[in-house]
């Protein structure tokens, strides 16, 4: 790559020279212990929700963006893609499990334990006589 003025860099590339995206501020690789890691989530249609596929580690959230695009994208259907820093994640401690020990009990808002299909096939019986 190479540097045409502050702001903009050339690329072998075309789709990162038609990002025109702003490399200042990014301190040069060697002041760098690594990249910033990026949790990337897919969406493969419109209105469908976005599903964690995986991570990038990148300088900035715009080379993430084309970095999750490369990695998730390129292969099948995709409608969006998110990418958000991993330091922006929060989660509970595996030691505070106990705050679901209460979810077992709560079988009646899966929609999954109703047998409703048992009552359509004896109604459709019924109604065949």
């Amino acid at each position: 790559m190479e540097k045409q003025d502050s702001e903009t860099i050339i690329s072998l590339d075309p789709r990162i020279s038609r990002a025109k995206i702003n490399y200042d501020g990014i301190s040069p690789l060697e002041s760098l212990d690594q990249f910033q890691t990026y949790e990337v989530f897919h969406q493969m249609k419109r209105g469908t929700q976005h599903v964690h596929v995986g991570i990038v580690h990148a300088p900035n959230p715009e080379m993430a963006l084309l970095y999750a695009k490369e990695q998730y994208a390129r292969r099948g259907q995709t409608s969006n893609i998110w990418v958000v820093p991993s330091i922006s994640v929060f989660a509970t401690a595996y030691e505070d499990s106990d705050i679901f020990d209460t979810t077992p009990e709560k079988i009646h808002r899966d929609p999954a334990s109703y047998k409703v299909m048992d009552r359509i096939q004896a109604y459709k019986e019924k109604q065949a006589q």
